[in-house]
């Protein structure tokens, strides 16, 4: 768990970057309604929830910075029985200033009224562009003698690069807990009939380990649909000589895990499949060995771009020179997307490419991507050698960036043809430690 010092922390690691006689707000998310009168499940602000470990709606962090202080304001809802009655209890001021370290806690309805309060010589004002800019309309009378708006949500990000200790447990522990639905799928996969099916196994292992939301809405994809990229329907029927891509990864107190296998319905993989897979997974491996500090996730890129091209030249994918072909991009045609992304609060974690002045940020210590290689073939495209149509394969590790070079955090969820073929002979049980 994050520790009350560790959030502490971060907030003056924030205030470093503040401008002298700024106020700096941070909004709680809002419920999201689903239909009618129900909603979604609540999810907090990722940035909010960095700065604070709060998880209630109805909350702010407000951080005034002079010449002569730094002070911080917290808001939480007020204490309403009748309303608990109906959708539980809510901590209240005074136990939320017993629990957390801020100068003083107040409730979320006297916000406007404490931002008028201390805006006297604030000339600066930081927020979240995109999350808080409808919602501050409310507040352009207290805000009049503010020159410069600054966007908060790329400054927290930029701190949310590198993971603390407590940061990489969570996530270790979301991927531990993803390692075992995953495992469950290549177990069952030949005994069901239909994508949701197999849906419903792997987010069961989630929820029964403490994992109550998925990271993301999960992919379930057999044959040809595994060629649409974020295809979420999961409602067709699972065809026993086809491969399934399962992109799934839990959320564990709040931190991701972004998996994805790929595996024969029947266990076995067809000459055409082991091809295109064998491809797919010697340059998943090649990408995870470059990873080490200093090195450019465009150096990552380009080489799976290289490795990729050269494997579709050689399977009669692609025609022609190689090297005109890599110029050309001719491959994209088949792998369209980046070899990954950075991975935390957020599947994919809202935090920078690219530094203030534009150039790229380097691998460090600390840091956590995922690793994504795939192809895509689909049943359609006639250019295409026949046996390879309607395949679509990615095989994709979350790794961590260490001071002697990586470490793959998801390396036990089996991607061997020859360990995925195993499981399937192996009777999964509720003791079963996979």
């Amino acid at each position: 768990m994050i520790s009350q010092k560790e959030y502490i922390k971060r907030r003056k690691r924030l205030t470093k970057s503040l401008q002298i006689n700024s106020m700096t707000l941070l909004l709680s998310a809002t419920q999201k309604t689903r239909s009618h009168d129900t909603e979604f499940p609540y999810r907090q602000n990722s940035n909010f929830y960095y700065l604070s470990g709060f998880k209630e709606d109805e909350a702010a962090l407000l951080i005034v910075k002079t010449k002569e202080s730094i002070k911080e304001y917290f808001f939480v809802a007020k204490k309403e029985p009748q309303m608990e009655l109906w959708t539980g209890k809510r901590l209240g001021v005074e136990k939320a200033k017993e629990i957390f370290s801020f100068d003083d806690v107040f409730e979320f309805t006297q916000l406007q009224e404490k931002i008028a309060a201390f805006s006297a010589g604030i000339d600066s004002f930081y927020y979240d562009f995109e999350e808080s800019q409808a919602r501050l309309t409310s507040l352009k009378s207290e805000l009049k003698s503010v020159e410069c708006f600054y966007n908060v949500a790329s400054i927290v990000g930029a701190l949310r690069l590198v993971k603390s200790a407590a940061e990489i447990n969570l996530i270790k522990e979301a991927i531990n807990i993803t390692k075992e639905a995953h495992h469950r799928a290549m177990q069952v996969s030949s005994k069901l009939t239909y994508e949701y099916q197999l849906q419903a196994e792997i987010e069961y292992v989630f929820k029964k380990n403490g994992a109550y939301s998925d990271a993301y809405t999960s992919i379930v994809a057999c044959g040809n649909r595994a060629n649409t990229l974020h295809y979420i329907s999961n409602d067709k029927a699972l065809e026993k000589n086809s491969l399934i891509l399962i992109d799934a990864g839990c959320e564990y107190n709040y931190y991701a895990s972004d998996i994805t296998r790929t595996i024969p319905v029947s266990g076995v993989f067809s000459d055409a499949q082991t091809e295109l897979y064998e491809l797919v997974l010697s340059v998943n491996k090649a990408i995870i060995k470059m990873i080490r500090p200093k090195v450019l996730r465009s150096k990552l890129q380009a080489k799976s771009e290289e490795l990729l091209c050269q494997g579709m030249l050689e399977l009669g994918i692609l025609h022609g020179n190689f090297q005109e072909l890599l110029d050309a991009k001719a491959h994209k045609k088949y792998y369209p997307h980046g070899i990954g992304h950075w991975m935390g609060l957020d599947v994919h974690d809202a935090c920078p490419y690219k530094d203030k002045d534009g150039k790229e940020i380097p691998l460090k210590a600390g840091m956590v991507l995922t690793i994504e290689p795939g192809i895509y073939l689909d049943a359609d495209d006639k250019s295409v050698p026949k046996k390879y149509r309607g395949i679509g394969i990615r095989i994709e590790d979350d790794i961590l960036v260490t001071k002697e070079g990586y470490e793959n955090l998801s390396e036990q969820i089996v991607k061997e043809m020859e360990d995925i073929r195993l499981f399937k002979s192996i009777t999964h049980t509720s003791n079963s430690n996979l």
